[in-house]
């Protein structure tokens, strides 16, 4: 085999093998945005699966800080002033945080970004604000984060996976 052939064939050996890994991505990147009183809101995280596994409560401790998602850490950023909550949030890029708990969760904004997921500092906390929670009749296979309009300068900020539905609501302030 002459070597500008076997230079053709590692060549596809390398792109087959980047091909298989991108196939096989466990927790692939997702993102969420919508318009909220004139103003963009974007969240961008990494999604995992269930794959048979029991997430809250479980894979998802309760009670304990949880990156919200996989991977790198789940970003925001927002174009507006935000209430979150109770928690006003300046527009800016922030990284996201739960504490799931069975029929609470906190959501907590940190000022920290990109860090890997795990990294999570409480001193770099811009603030923390509670989510409802409810049990949803069917599981949710994959995990998913939505940020939509409710009209005006009202959104709400979801979560979902497994059978539970976390949410919040979002008003862009003046």
């Amino acid at each position: 085999m002459s070597m500008g052939l076997r230079n053709v064939a590692r060549f596809i050996a390398v792109i087959g093998f980047a091909a298989t890994l991108t196939a096989q991505v466990l927790s692939p990147p997702a993102e969420t945005s919508a318009m909220v009183g004139g103003k963009k809101l974007q969240i961008k995280y990494s999604s995992p699966r269930m794959r048979g596994r029991k997430i809250m409560g479980g894979l998802v401790p309760f009670g304990e800080v949880w990156r919200t998602g996989a991977d790198s850490a789940t970003t925001m950023s927002t174009q507006a002033n935000l209430q979150i909550g109770d928690l006003k949030v300046p527009k800016g890029n922030y990284t996201i945080y739960t504490i799931p708990k069975a029929n609470e969760w906190t959501l907590i904004i940190s000022k920290e970004i990109g860090q890997w997921g795990t990294e999570y500092h409480q001193n770099m906390d811009l603030g923390r604000t509670k989510m409802t929670v409810k049990t949803l009749p069917a599981p949710v296979e994959n995990f998913k984060l939505e940020v939509t309009s409710q009209g005006g300068n009202n959104g709400l900020l979801t979560m979902t996976w497994e059978k539970t539905q976390a949410s919040v609501p979002i008003m862009v302030m003046p």
